[in-house]
């Protein structure tokens, strides 16, 4: 009888650790006229149409994805946020066209051979890339990356792994926390370690809720019991020595949180009256390129 031959595969390829995704980013900005004509005009974002729409805060859709963007003193991220966007060209040709509102400001952009580094109007640091340059992903925030101090980045992957049940990678002087199927958090060590934390957070979906919250709790590291479906914490510690490693607060929410993979709006940045196209409005990922 002939023998089928069985095919090697790597089952882990398949794992899915416990943070689910990553939601959102929030930065306070002092300024909504200028941050929407930046995060909408500039990079080719969309502002959620439902939710948040006063002078005092603004929500940015970007694929599934947000920037959470509340009034008040400009707050910057230790590291960068990378974007993906559909086409690097047109992002290009926005960032030329830019005008008055982003003069005076930190605004700057340099384009590089796979990527745009941008720096937004008060000094946060973005990396665009076009779609399939990381992963699959056509449009959103495949990570972010933190900057941390020398001698951390063992002890803060062994806290996403022991506390919150992530898979993570280590190298030299970075680790990689992987998020859901096409996002993570990569946190580096510098020498130049920034050590002024001014309160920006992000928000995550965890599928174990409760799990994390038991070590946190009895750590004392719990900084906000919001609800059922939520609460917060910002210091991540060594778990074995709990030595203090880095400052970041996360927004942990659980998957029956009402937010939870609500979908988004996303337009076609490259839609205008001049060029307008029926049935373009809308971004839709399958569709780029179609005419």
């Amino acid at each position: 009888m002939r023998k089928t031959k069985i095919e090697n595969f790597d089952r882990t390829r398949g794992d899915v650790g416990n943070i689910m995704s990553l939601e959102h980013v929030n930065l306070f900005v002092p300024d909504q006229t200028v941050a929407a004509y930046f995060y909408a005009n500039v990079l080719g974002l969309t502002r959620d149409p439902y939710i948040e729409w006063g002078p005092r805060n603004m929500w940015i859709n970007a694929g599934k994805q947000q920037f959470h963007l509340p009034t008040g003193k400009p707050q910057i991220l230790r590291g960068h946020v990378a974007i993906v966007v559909p086409k690097l060209s047109e992002l290009d040709a926005r960032l030329r066209k830019t005008n008055s509102p982003l003069y005076g400001t930190c605004f700057k952009f340099t384009r590089h051979k796979h990527h745009i580094s941008v720096t937004c109007p008060w000094g946060n640091r973005l990396k665009c890339f076009e779609r399939g340059a990381i992963n699959e992903m056509e449009l959103g925030i495949p990570y972010i990356e933190f900057e941390v101090p020398v001698g951390t980045a063992k002890g803060i992957s062994s806290f996403y792994e022991r506390v919150l049940g992530c898979r993570s990678e280590r190298k030299n002087n970075s680790c990689s926390i992987f998020i859901g199927r096409d996002q993570f958090l990569n946190y580096k060590e510098v020498k130049n370690f920034n050590s002024n934390y001014d309160g920006h957070h992000i928000a995550i979906y965890v599928s174990n809720f409760s799990g994390p919250h038991s070590f946190l709790e009895s750590n004392n590291l719990i900084t906000d019991e919001t609800d059922q479906n939520q609460y917060r914490f910002t210091k991540i510690i060594d778990p074995k020595s709990k030595r203090f490693l880095f400052e970041i607060e996360h927004e942990v929410r659980s998957l029956y949180h009402p937010m939870y993979e609500r979908a988004l709006i996303n337009r076609n940045p490259d839609q205008s009256f001049f060029n307008y196209q029926k049935g373009r409005d809308a971004f839709f990922p399958a569709e780029i390129g179609v005419k």
